[in-house]
């Protein structure tokens, strides 16, 4: 598989990123040899870039991986909500401990909104660029679902990759539109900053036109790597034929629209109603503060589009 530089870094990535959250409990919920063995397949496909984060709870996938992986042959990136020194120092130690290695590739601040937040976690920052001298950490970004947030990165050298939501309809951007968003990722990528693309298919919610919706973010020049959810070999083969060809297989086509998909609601929903009122099918409702779905969702993925916290996705 074709690798690129993440920006001025010197860090090598596949143009396919494995995005891990899928395989955890908050989704698929794997067990941890069936996980790292998709792992492993997915390295031996060429995909040497992976992205998880504190939050996910998934560090024991990529240690168990790692026993048949070189260290030195993947790149690992994690993230953290981490606002303080000791907060931050707390996230590296565990994310080293759990996976078992000496160093994290690309370490970022998760969600990161404007210049103000991650003004307000730079003692966070602090602290990792201190790591980063000190050899535990090879790259310092952000992940971020808001325009803001990207804007911001002009701001700060110290900021080296971005993580942003890439996706044909900016489902998922908070504050404007992808175009509004791509302007951004152009300037950033002509000033050096690596950039890896989130949500493709928008959490799911693009399946249904995935061909089109990965080769769109595929065709932008200026996103170096893809992160995607893979939780399956079919899913990992079907996601290279789409980065090398532009295309999925009939027979992996067929096998994946056998798989029973549902829509979930992170514990993090905040009850504001905005997908029951957009939903025309009564296929979800708030109760008790929490969006539910129903029997009558068609998994349409319209509630996405006015999710302000991003917590709704097709699996």
């Amino acid at each position: 598989m074709e690798k690129v530089v993440l920006g001025n870094t010197n860090i090598e990535v596949s143009r396919l990123c494995f995005g891990s959250l899928t395989m955890t409990p908050f989704q698929a919920n794997l067990p941890i040899k069936e996980g790292a063995d998709l792992i492993k397949y997915a390295f031996q496909k060429g995909i040497n870039f992976l992205d998880t984060a504190e939050i996910y709870d998934n560090y024991g996938y990529i240690r168990e991986a790692l026993k048949e992986i070189k260290r030195e042959d993947y790149v690992i990136t994690s993230k953290s909500y981490a606002y303080t020194e000791k907060m931050a120092k707390d996230s590296l130690n565990l994310a080293l401990k759990e996976i078992g290695t000496d160093y994290i590739d690309i370490f970022l601040l998760h969600e990161q909104e404007s210049i103000h937040t991650i003004k307000g976690h730079y003692e966070a920052i602090e602290y990792f660029l201190k790591a980063k001298e000190a050899g535990k950490i090879r790259s310092f970004g952000i992940s971020t679902h808001r325009v803001s947030g990207a804007l911001a990165v002009k701001e700060f050298k110290e900021i080296e990759i971005i993580h942003p939501i890439v996706n044909k309809q900016g489902i998922g951007i908070h504050d404007g539109n992808i175009y509004d968003m791509l302007d951004v990722l152009k300037d950033l990528h002509e000033i050096g900053k690596g950039i890896y693309g989130m949500k493709p298919l928008g959490g799911g919610h693009l399946i249904k036109n995935v061909e089109e919706s990965f080769n769109f973010v595929k065709n932008i020049p200026y996103i170096d790597s893809i992160a995607i959810g893979m939780q399956s070999t079919d899913e990992i083969d079907a996601n290279i034929h789409l980065l090398e060809h532009g295309y999925i297989p009939k027979d992996i086509t067929d096998r994946l629209k056998r798989k029973n998909r549902k829509l979930i609601v992170g514990d993090y929903c905040v009850g504001c109603g905005n997908c029951e009122k957009r939903c025309q099918q009564n296929g979800i409702t708030v109760i008790d503060s929490k969006a539910i779905p129903n029997e009558k969702c068609i998994l349409c993925g319209y509630c996405a589009t006015v999710c302000p916290e991003f917590c709704i996705k097709v699996i």
